[in-house]
């Protein structure tokens, strides 16, 4: 199977920029109901990756006084640093793993589970946006017939 990112993934994303308010943010996602969108710098290039746990995490621990337990500290670290942001490039998770259009399906699939992340932001060479990828996409290309199968092979 040689399919590419470009055969699944979808080209209009709702992205923000780097100094979107988390106001802005939580609309976005719930106006557009998508569970993350990425980050762009002032050029449009892809710097990050904001989600609804990203979100989430600020409310949960903003404001939290004392110490957090050892492990629990530990495993959400990078959470309570983020948690005092309020704008998308303090809250966002970066750098962005992301993926061209030309890439192979495989290829993002590996990146996706090894980062253990649900989306991909796509890019073109220049690191501008050009579609977004998420687990789903990837697996549409084995929903195919089996004489769909057999006329590939």
């Amino acid at each position: 199977m040689n399919a590419k990112v470009r055969d699944v993934m979808t080209g209009e994303v709702v992205a923000v920029r780097h100094d979107a308010s988390f106001k802005e943010m939580a609309c976005q996602l719930r106006e557009h109901r998508v569970s993350a969108f990425p980050v762009t710098d002032m050029n449009g290039k892809v710097i990050g990756v904001v989600s609804e746990a990203d979100l989430l995490a600020k409310e949960a621990l903003n404001g939290e006084h004392g110490m957090p337990a050892v492990v629990t500290g530990i495993l959400h670290h990078q959470d309570y640093k983020k948690s005092g942001g309020l704008t998308a490039g303090e809250l966002m998770t970066h750098p962005a793993v992301t993926v061209r259009a030309e890439d192979s399906i495989e290829h993002a699939a590996r990146l996706m589970y090894t980062h253990q992340i649900k989306r991909l932001p796509v890019v073109d060479m220049a690191g501008h946006l050009v579609g977004i990828v998420s687990r789903a996409d990837l697996l549409t290309v084995f929903d195919r017939t089996d004489e769909d199968i057999r006329a590939e092979i």
